[in-house]
C-alpha cells in the first residue's frame, strides 16, 4: 500500500465533493430565479420541461444547457464554449457553460430560460 497515494485519493475524493455540494447551491440559485421550471433528481440534476431534458449538473460540477443549434453556436463563439459530456457521453444539443460565465448570473439565467423556451417548441415527447 502506497500510503501517500491513498492519501491524496481520500482528500481528493473528499474536495471533489465539496467542490460538487457548491456547484449544486450555485446551479439551484439559477434555477431558483426561473419561475417556469424547477429543479430535479437526486444523484443526476437536471431541469426539464415538454418531455426534454434542458439543462444539467454532471458528476464533474459542470453545468450543461440545451440550445437550439443557432443559438449553441452562437453561445460556443461568444463564449468559448465546447461541447458538453454527462458520463462521458456528448450530449446533442448541449453546451457547456465555461467557469468565466459564473460570475454573471443574471446571464446564465436568461440562458436557462432561453434553453427552457428551447423545448418548449419541440414535439412533446
Amino acid at each position: 500500500m502506497n500510503y501517500s497515494t491513498d492519501v491524496f485519493c481520500i482528500f481528493k475524493t473528499s474536495n471533489d465533493n465539496i467542490m460538487w455540494e457548491e456547484q449544486l447551491k450555485f446551479y439551484d440559485s439559477i434555477v431558483e430565479q426561473c419561475p417556469d421550471f424547477e429543479r430535479k433528481g437526486k444523484k443526476m440534476i437536471y431541469t426539464s420541461a415538454n418531455g426534454y431534458m434542458f439543462t444539467l449538473l454532471n458528476k464533474d460540477a459542470e453545468i450543461g444547457i440545451r440550445l437550439s443549434k443557432e443559438s449553441q453556436e452562437t453561445f460556443k463563439e461568444k463564449h468559448n464554449a465546447t461541447i458538453y459530456k454527462s458520463h462521458g457521453a456528448v450530449m446533442r444539443d448541449y453546451v457547456k457553460v465555461p467557469e468565466t460565465l459564473y460570475s454573471d448570473t443574471q446571464l446564465l439565467v436568461d440562458y436557462f430560460k432561453e434553453s427552457y423556451n428551447y423545448v418548449m417548441t419541440l414535439k412533446p415527447k
